[in-house]
C-alpha cells in the first residue's frame, strides 16, 4: 500500500532522506519512530505530496506520491501534529464543508458527518464552535477530517503527543479500532502508544530505515533484559548509575530521578552482581525487579548502534 524507494531529500547541504526503504501492507498499523530530526516528518510530506523527494521513489495505493497528487488526495487522508480549522465554523459544518470538498452527495455527507462526530464523541458538540475547543476535542476532530472520505491510507503526524493521558487513551482507542478497515502509517515519539497500537514498526535515524519488522519479531530479536530499581534518594542512584555504566555486562543504563533501569547483555552475571554492587555504593532500594523489556529498550539500542556508526 505504500512503497518507498531509495527515497532521499536534501535542503541544500542537509539531508533530512538518505536513501530511504519502507513498505506498508495494506491494512496494518504501522509505527514510524525515530529521534527529533530523523526525517519522519520529511517523509511523511511526500507521502502526502506536499514536498518532493530529490531523488528516489514514493507510492501510495499505486499512485507516485510526487506526479500523482490530485488523485492521491482522493486516496489518503492526514492528520497534522496541529490540525488548523476555522474556528468560527462548528464540527458538522466543517466536516460538511470537506465533504464537499470531496464531491460527496448531500445525503452522504450528512450521514458521514453524522457517522463519524459519532465515531469520535464529538455529536454533542456538534453545534459548538471549534475556536472553544479544547486540544483534544480539536485532534479527535482533526482525525474525523482526515476520514470523511473513506480514504484507504491514512497519515498521522504524531497524534497523541501533546494529549493529556485521558485524551491520549481516547485517541489510541480510535486508532486501533480503524485496524483492518484502512492501512495507518502513525509517526510518534511515544514508544508506549506504538507498542500498544501497532503491528508492525519501522525505526528510522539520520533519514535511513534501521530496521523495519513486526512488533513481536522485534522484541524477540532485539529485547535484552531488564532490571530496574528505585533507590531510597536520586543522589545515591546517580552515583549507583555511573558505577553500573562500566559494568561489562551492563549493555545501557538510563538514569530518571531515582530509578534505575538496566539493560544487560549477560543475565546470569548481572543477576549475580547487580545487588552486590549496589549494597557496595551504600544504595538503599525501595524496589527492585527484573522487568519485561520494552519497545524503548529496543529502540535505545537500535538507535544508539545506528549514531555511533
Amino acid at each position: 500500500m505504500i512503497q518507498i524507494e531509495n527515497l532521499h531529500k536534501h535542503y541544500g547541504s542537509i539531508r533530512a532522506l538518505d536513501g530511504l526503504d519502507m513498505t506498508v501492507e495494506a491494512g496494518t498499523i504501522f509505527g514510524f519512530l525515530g529521534p527529533n530530526g530523523a526525517g519522519k516528518t520529511t517523509t511523511l510530506r511526500i507521502l502526502s505530496g506536499l514536498a518532493r523527494g530529490t531523488a528516489g521513489r514514493a507510492a501510495v495505493a499505486g499512485l507516485d506520491a510526487s506526479a500523482d497528487r490530485r488523485a492521491l488526495s482522493r486516496r489518503i487522508g492526514c492528520l497534522p501534529e496541529e490540525p488548523a480549522f476555522y474556528p468560527w465554523m462548528t464540527p458538522r459544518e466543517f466536516l460538511d464543508y470537506l465533504a464537499r470538498l470531496h464531491g460527496l452527495s448531500s445525503a452522504d455527507r450528512s450521514r458521514q458527518t453524522r457517522e463519524l462526530l459519532d465515531l469520535v464523541s464529538l455529536a454533542e458538540a456538534g453545534k459548538r464552535r471549534i475556536g472553544g475547543f479544547s486540544r483534544g476535542m480539536r485532534q479527535r476532530l482533526g482525525l474525523a477530517a482526515a476520514l470523511v472520505h473513506k480514504p484507504e491510507v491514512l497519515l498521522l503526524d504524531e497524534p497523541v503527543s501533546a494529549l493529556d493521558p485521558i485524551g491520549r487513551k481516547e485517541m489510541l482507542t480510535l486508532i486501533e479500532d480503524l485496524r483492518g478497515q484502512c492501512t495507518v502509517l502513525m509517526s510518534s515519539h511515544i514508544l508506549a502508544d506504538v507498542e500498544r497500537v501497532c503491528s508492525v514498526v519501522g525505526i528510522i535515524a539520520r533519514g535511513r530505515m534501521v530496521i523495519q519488522s513486526p512488533r513481536e519479531e522485534l522484541m524477540e530479536r532485539y529485547a535484552r533484559p531488564v532490571f530496574e530499581a528505585e533507590a531510597a534518594d536520586a543522589a545515591s542512584a546517580s552515583r549507583w548509575a555511573d558505577r553500573l555504566r562500566v559494568q561489562p555486562w551492563a549493555a545501557a543504563v538510563k538514569l530518571e530521578n531515582a530509578v534505575v533501569r538496566v539493560t544487560v547483555n549477560d543475565i546470569a552475571r548481572a543477576r549475580r552482581e547487580i545487588l552486590p554492587s549496589a549494597v557496595a555504593q551504600e544504595v538503599i532500594l525501595r524496589r527492585f525487579e527484573e522487568a519485561r523489556p520494552s519497545l524503548e529498550d529496543v529502540f535505545l539500542q537500535l538507535v544508539g548502534k545506528e549514531a555511533a556508526q
